[in-house]
């Protein structure tokens, strides 16, 4: 008996429908889903009530972004999309470059309509990335757009953004439209936090709290360190004549910190290290750089271990979280590191990963008592397996989830990278104790990041449920769903609302 071959014909619909199959005869029509339509990545319908019912309108707790508070404070009006689209976002810059843009339209003299242009030309083959579906959430939930953006649309595009943007879509208002409670930046010792303190004199309705971020501080073997020094003498009014005079000194800005309601702190590492030295070889090591001497490996090595377990303990008394990011190759092409600086969209991932000396470290203050509450962060995938089986190993009584697998960060922040993060933490941890996404970003447009991972997350966990895997207890399932997006982040981090 011969196989019949049916007709297959596709329909692409404007109407948000399930996707369907109609059969007719020997012909099978396919009706396509809406493009980004409501049920945008939830599969079954258990992803669908999940989301709809116990994720969508969970409030934003915002743990850890490099928003400016002084742009939140003044409640900043943009004059167009490129400037709170494209002005500081590394992840669009390197889209742009890989279509073969001259750098003229990126980061250049270029009018920021003709950088929009081109940004909206290349969306056009960016098929499979992220910010393919950031862009076109933050267009939708912000602007009312719900077609697509390309070289041909832009134009329409760039009016109807602008014309919003001109007329009552401030800082603020984004926020607002967010459903954001708390916004945590990041900061250096030496920030005076001047916004931070005005927001709170203001009474502004969302908490705006510093995060203290000391990488400054620690690199001892960078050209500027000396300098760094001078400016922390300044703000603190104390000589730093040694190795306890710097931890003094950065004790007295915590105070600061603290007073403003800082909770956490982050440090931005090349790999978690540990390689312990006496007191005195420390002393040593701070007193050659004082003096303008180089350092060896192993010195810098050394003392920034001295570093990072003297600020562990800090953190400790003072109950906040620590932030480990690490995993980084930064600024790979010196000739734009040259022209541009930092941040221009030229880091890459890393393999260093010791997981030997990471577990060293986080050893040295749990052996007594010293350990804080800590998120872990890999820009390796790789590493998901490695840091839940090592944080394991440190949970206790003090906390619930007390150390964390980070959400998926920076170039793992996409459909697959959020999966693998929670599937591994599923298989190795408990995934209900996760704390949930972070926007990590300089726009206040990006808070759309935290629907794209609630729709991720309900999507697995739904399909989980319609297999089988997990029971459909209404209350475990609401319990989990608002744990993760929001009551497990406002618990860990202790913030009164």
């Amino acid at each position: 008996m011969k196989n019949k071959v049916c007709k297959v014909r596709w329909i692409v619909r404007v109407f948000d429908l399930d996707m369907k199959k109609i059969k007719t005869g020997k012909e099978e029509v396919k009706i396509l889903k809406k493009f980004m339509g409501e049920d945008f990545l939830l599969f079954t319908e258990t992803a669908q009530h999940l989301y709809h019912d116990y994720a969508k309108n969970q409030p934003i707790i915002d743990y850890h972004c490099h928003l400016n508070p002084e742009e939140i404070y003044e409640d900043v009006h943009y004059d167009n999309i490129t400037q709170v689209w494209l002005g500081g976002d590394h992840y669009k810059w390197r889209q742009i470059r890989s279509n073969g843009v001259n750098e003229k339209y990126v980061t250049g003299n270029a009018s920021d309509r003709e950088k929009f242009q081109k940004w909206a030309e290349t969306l056009e083959v960016a098929i499979g990335n992220p910010v393919y579906h950031w862009s076109h959430l933050e267009l939708k939930k912000y602007f009312g757009y719900d077609r697509c953006l390309n070289g041909e649309t832009a134009e329409e595009v760039w009016n109807l953004c602008n014309e919003k943007l001109q007329n009552g879509l401030t800082v603020r208002k984004m926020i607002q439209m967010s459903n954001v409670e708390v916004i945590c930046t990041t900061d250096d010792p030496v920030d005076s936090l001047k916004w931070h303190r005005k927001l709170k004199e203001e009474d502004y309705e969302v908490k705006v709290l510093p995060t203290w971020r000391p990488d400054k501080a620690m690199n001892i073997e960078k050209e500027d360190y000396l300098d760094y020094l001078e400016c922390l003498e300044e703000v603190s009014g104390i000589q730093i004549r040694d190795y306890q005079d710097l931890l003094d000194v950065l004790s007295c800005r915590m105070n600061l910190f603290e007073m403003r309601g800082c909770k956490i702190a982050d440090h931005g590492l090349e790999y978690i290290m540990y390689v312990p030295a006496g007191k005195e070889e420390i002393a040593s090591i701070f007193s050659k750089r004082l003096q303008k001497n180089s350092l060896t490996k192993e010195e810098v090595c050394q003392f920034k271990t001295a570093f990072m377990i003297a600020m562990g303990k800090e953190y400790a008394k003072r109950n906040w979280t620590m932030q480990l990011h690490y995993g980084v190759q930064r600024d790979l092409n010196k000739k734009v590191f040259g022209d541009l600086g930092a941040d221009a969209g030229i880091d890459a991932i890393g393999n260093y990963a010791s997981a030997a000396e990471m577990g060293q470290y986080l050893n040295a203050l749990a052996i007594n008592n010293e350990l804080p509450k800590t998120i872990l962060y890999s820009l390796n995938p790789n590493d998901n397996a490695l840091i839940e089986t090592i944080m394991g190993c440190f949970q206790d009584s003090s906390a619930v989830g007390k150390i964390q697998h980070g959400a998926a960060w920076w170039f793992n922040d996409n459909k697959s990278g959020m999966l693998d993060q929670m599937i591994s933490l599923g298989n190795l941890g408990l995934l209900g104790n996760f704390i949930g996404m972070l926007t990590d970003s300089r726009s206040f447009l990006s808070y759309t990041r935290h629907e794209y991972f609630r729709r991720i997350l309900c999507n697995l966990v739904g399909q989980w449920v319609e297999d089988g895997e997990y029971p459909s207890d209404e209350k475990a399932l609401e319990r989990i769903i608002s744990g993760i997006c929001y009551r497990n982040a406002k618990r860990y981090f202790e913030i009164s609302i």
